[in-house]
């Protein structure tokens, strides 16, 4: 094949594209034309820098051609194909090469505006050079603020509250299937060791590790159990403690695909079906545990964790119901795994958006960074190199915030989620480090006679020639970004290595190459046909089968021989793997780019590789084995450093944020508590139904809430001094001594404020067998008010009064609901509750209601335990000026005038509302534009467009229409699953959040079919993406006449004669 002159000229269309392939590889390819190798050539390009699996497949065929005319053919075909490639992959990066400039220009734009919001007090470290002191990516576990050590403060923290979610993937306590597929990895581990390590905590009760029930032929039946208790680490003086539900448990929520396992990336549609479910657990639970520990007293969680995108979206919305603090770990980042895709060329934005729903997982990520008080990092690079590719969160501008913080300035509404560096941890316990070689173990005693060889160690052994020499040992998948197959090019290729050790690959499990997915198999061949070009047949193990159970006896096995653990993986956000050889007492070499940098720099026990480097993987790994002295003192350090990376050290620093967080809860009137505590039908009577499900653990923490948004997290940053650290201590233990500030302001004159005047009416709305919702949200009020009084003769409203209740969820104020009520003849009786403004404000009819004379200030009540559910993070005052910055900065020129396009809207505006009209619609930016100028500038709310965009709310960004209806059920105990949602085919911003969930949801033909204009879009994907259109619980009427609604109702099992 060398000297082909067709082959040079390709090569040389490929070196003109430039970007398509690297310097360094194009100063490779010029030195080699000539002596072209098309063996090296298509597998290092097209494996490792295209990563076309169907290309390497074509060549596989081609190379196998006698025929040198239709080998040279198929070659040339390749060539081309190749060539189009890097012309694609120019292409995208130049167009991603745009968006990043433009990404850059807009954060640098929110950064000089959120600037100039707080000029008037800022200090000189604001203005430049802040004091060297203050941290620009959070904190590390030797981080400035003290963890508390002690575990009495932590006893003292824990004693009166018990309760902690997580969620997660597919999962079980034991035998994990890791590396079953993609969403079965290392984060699964890490989240189940953590849940087991939390739950033997010296006062922690309980934690909750929430996931899907899944009942499929094609996945273990384990998956299908509704609870499994996790076998605590250690069951020393826990009994002593204790009640029935200690401990940690799996909680499996049922809800998508019934008897299907879908991928995650197919799970999006049904997260707030999933969201109601856990609610409903948590609700239930907190009930029992109020029972056993609580003296009676509901007992709320401290906290909610989501780990990964999906339970993150998840957790947002379960802490905006609860008033819990919510804490978020991502495990891998969608920008990020969206930038590496580009990167590589082979799919636009759009082809990866449809394979990986990646702009949907963005979405929730920076959804995450609105709603979190703590993000949790394995490692800084994820902060430097990950987080700060999302719009919500600027290391510059956390600078700012920080600084203003602690020193008690206001922030003007912006908040940034504290960035915290806590390495996962392991549990060294059970480990019992052995000295000696596999010679030394086999002799034995008469005493103590040898213990036989795991089954796993001849399995292993019996592919090797010798297998006593020095085993480097490999633990990971077999997908291109790991990289093995550099790895074993690297050891082929070096003689010396190959004479002194061995190599074992543990790649999963499997039964046959053809069984496994077309990306693995094409590794697994190209690793398989790498040992036969070398001949390491004797010298490389790669066994089908193991068991979770045996990774432990590997890392023996490796360390018994005096071997290398290596992670040789391109790029690696923490590396768990190599904290477990370490504590094996193994040498390791890794990755230099990601998370293996931050362990070596602790344990002192291995080399950093350059992956791309095959002389560099090789290089170190000789120098390990060789050099016995080399490898003991990496041996020793690994042993002795390793306690750093515990569970009970993560634990210890992990309750230690969770203790610096400001703590909230649900928190009602007590006088409307003490009237609920007499009803009957409260969500605690089906208690007996649920006996067999776990419960939670941890911890709720009543305190102040500062009245000013700057004073938010005061405490949190005060770390440093000793006063903060006392600071920190009287917070941990004022646990359940503050009090919620009732005061609020009301800005409607028409409206009565006192709950306790309509205490009797209220319970009502919970002993309601139906509630229907109606959310239409029409621009016409005539229209509005003929689909409610059709929903009232369809539901038989005078016939089923008692039976039936009925809610209005409107964008409206209470007072244009009012005007909507006189016009339409109807009372406020007629109504159990108004969500009005666009879900910021909840009212109820009141005790006045029926006095026709009474004047309209006295028919309503609003909610103001709903505000104290809401107002976190609400920006108030300060975002208000800074939107009204921004409303005159849109105009509209009319010759040499200009006439500004958004105003501020006074009388529709409230406390948790801020409200504008806006005169062109066709000017103002799309919704997703003004969130993202909203979230650079670390304002965190929700925008929504309505009123067909003539109207625009900002509200906070835990309120919504959705989230309104939960409250309900939290508040009155008005079950979700018996809610019946009526919407129109199209609605405001919010219209999807109406759509999913356990509730029912009747979309009425005809109503609202025209789409709004393009300013609603805050999606960067379809609604097919987040609604489960398939779903037995949403049925489209045939039209919006009274017999097409009742026969959606009978449809959904809700008959009325």
């Amino acid at each position: 094949m060398a000297g082909n002159d067709w082959i040079s000229s390709y090569l040389e269309a490929i070196l003109d594209v430039g970007p398509g392939i690297d310097g360094a590889k194009s100063s490779l390819l010029l030195r080699e034309r000539g002596r072209f190798n098309p063996t090296r050539y298509f597998v290092e390009e097209v494996i490792t820098g295209f990563d076309e699996t169907d290309l390497h497949k074509t060549w596989v065929r081609a190379a196998a051609m006698r025929s040198p005319q239709e080998r040279n053919t198929r070659l040339e075909n390749m060539c081309w194909r190749i060539w189009n490639l890097a012309r694609k992959k120019k292409q995208i990066e130049g167009e991603e090469m745009q968006r990043l400039n433009k990404r850059r220009l807009e954060r640098e734009r929110g950064r000089r505006d959120a600037t100039a919001d707080m000029s008037e007090d800022l200090s000189e470290g604001e203005r430049g050079d802040l004091v060297s002191d203050m941290s620009a990516h959070g904190d590390s576990v030797r981080g400035r603020m003290p963890r508390i050590s002690s575990i009495d403060a932590i006893e003292a923290w824990t004693s009166q509250h018990k309760e902690r979610k997580f969620i997660h993937g597919l999962i079980r306590g034991e035998d994990m299937e890791l590396g079953r597929d993609s969403d079965t990895g290392g984060q699964v581990k890490y989240v189940v060791e953590l849940a087991r390590a939390l739950g033997s905590m010296p006062g922690v009760y309980r934690v909750d590790l929430l996931t899907r029930q899944i009942s499929a032929p094609d996945v273990d039946w384990s998956y299908g159990e509704p609870t499994e208790m996790l076998t605590p680490i250690s069951s020393e003086g826990l009994m002593d403690e204790i009640g029935e539900s200690r401990g940690s448990y799996i909680v499996r929520i049922p809800f998508g695909p019934k008897n299907k396992y879908v991928p995650k990336e197919l799970l999006w549609p049904h997260v707030q079906e999933f969201v109601d479910g856990a609610l409903n657990h948590i609700v239930q639970m907190s009930k029992v545990l109020g029972e056993q520990i609580g003296g009676g007293l509901p007992v709320w969680p401290v906290s909610i964790h989501g780990h990964y995108a999906d339970a993150g979206d998840s957790a947002a919305l379960l802490s905006g119901a609860l008033n819990v603090p919510m804490i978020f770990t991502g495990h891998s980042l969608g920008r990020d795994k969206l930038d590496q895709l580009l990167r590589q060329g082979r799919q636009s934005r759009e082809e990866i958006n449809a394979t990986y729903k990646i702009l949907r997982r963005i979405e929730a990520e920076e959804l995450c960074l609105d709603s979190s008080e703590i993000i949790v990092t394995s490692t800084r690079q994820e902060i430097e190199e990950q987080w700060c590719l999302y719009e919500g969160f600027d290391v510059i501008l956390e600078r700012k915030l920080r600084a203003r913080i602690k020193r008690g300035v206001n922030c003007y509404g912006r908040f940034m989620p504290r960035m915290v560096v806590i390495p996962p941890g392991m549990e060294f316990n059970h480990i019992v480090v052995h000295e000696g070689d596999l010679d030394g173990d086999a002799e034995g005693n008469e005493e103590n006679p040898a213990a036989p060889d795991p089954p796993i160690w001849t399995e292993i052994m019996r592919f090797f020639t010798n297998p006593r020499k020095p085993m480097i040992l490999a633990l990971a998948r077999p997908d291109p970004k790991k990289n093995i197959t550099t790895l074993v090019k690297a050891f082929g290729e070096c003689r010396p290595l190959r004479e002194l050790a061995n190599l074992t690959l543990i790649m999963g499990n499997r039964d046959g190459i053809d069984e496994m997915s077309t990306t693995n198999a094409s590794v697994l061949t190209s690793i398989l046909k790498l040992i036969d070009k070398y001949d390491l047949y004797g010298q490389v193990a790669y066994p089908k089968h193991h068991k979770q159970s045996d990774v432990p006896e590997i890392y023996r096995l490796a360390a018994k021989t005096k071997g290398v653990f290596i992670n040789p993986a391109f790029i690696e956000p923490f590396g768990l793997t190599l904290i477990e050889a370490a504590a094996r007492g193994l040498p390791i070499v890794a990755t230099k780019n990601g998370g293996p940098v931050d362990i070596i720099r602790v344990l002192d026990n291995g080399l950093l590789v350059d992956p791309h480097n095959q002389q560099s993987i090789s290089d170190a790994l000789l120098k390990l084995v060789a050099d016995k002295q080399l490898w003991a003192r990496c041996r020793q350090n690994g042993l002795k450093n390793i306690h750093l990376f515990s569970w009970p050290e993560h634990c210890k620093t992990y309750l230690s944020r969770i203790a610096s967080c400001r703590p909230r809860q649900p928190r009602w009137k007590k006088s409307i508590d003490e009237d609920e505590s007499s009803g009957s039908d409260s969500p605690g009577d089906s208690l007996r139904d649920i006996q067999d499900i776990s419960l939670n653990l941890k911890l709720s923490l009543d305190g102040d809430k500062n009245e000013d948004a700057g004073n938010l997290d005061y405490n949190l940053d005060n770390e440093d001094t000793s006063e903060g650290r006392d600071d920190v201590n009287r917070a941990v233990m004022k646990v359940s001594k503050g009090v919620l500030r009732a005061t609020q302001k009301v800005h409607h004159s028409h409206v009565k404020a006192d709950l306790g005047s309509s205490a009797n009416k209220l319970p009502t709305l919970r002993r309601r067998k139906h509630i229907f919702i109606i959310a239409v949200d029409s621009d016409s009020i005539a229209d509005l008010i003929e689909v409610i009084k059709k929903v009232f003769e369809a539901a038989n409203k005078d016939a089923a009064s008692v039976s039936v209740g009925f809610v209005l969820s409107t964008s409206l104020t209470i007072s244009e609901t009012h005007s909507l009520l006189v016009s339409g003849g109807m009372s406020a009786t007629d109504f159990d509750a108004f969500i009005c403004n666009s879900g910021s404000d909840i009212y109820y009819p009141s005790m006045n209601s029926e006095d026709t004379a009474s004047s309209s200030e006295q028919q309503f009540d609003i909610d103001l335990d709903y505000h104290s559910q809401i107002e976190y993070r609400w920006g108030g005052e300060g975002l208000r000026k800074t939107l009204l910055r921004w409303a005159a900065s849109v105009v509209e020129k009319k010759g040499e005038n200009e006439e500004q396009v958004v105003t501020v809207d006074e009388e529709c505006s409230s406390t948790y509302c801020h409200a504008f009209q806006v005169k062109n619609p066709t000017l103002v930016p799309s919704v997703k534009e003004l969130r993202k100028w909203m979230r650079i500038q670390a304002l965190r709310c929700h925008v929504l467009y309505t009123h067909d965009g003539t109207k625009l709310h900002v509200i906070p960004v835990l309120a919504s229409r959705s989230q309104a209806l939960r409250y309900l059920y939290l508040r009155w105990g008005t079950e979700l699953s018996n809610m019946v949602v009526f919407v129109g085919e199209s609605g405001n911003t919010d219209y999807e959040g109406l759509l999913g969930g356990v509730h029912k949801t009747i979309i009425l033909k005809g109503v609202c079919d025209v789409m709004p204009n393009q300013a609603y879009a805050y999606r960067h994907y379809s609604l097919e993406d987040v609604v489960a259109f398939d779903s037995p619980n949403i049925i489209k009427s045939e039209s919006c006449n009274v017999d097409d609604i009742r026969l959606a109702l009978g449809k959904l099992g809700i008959h009325k004669d």
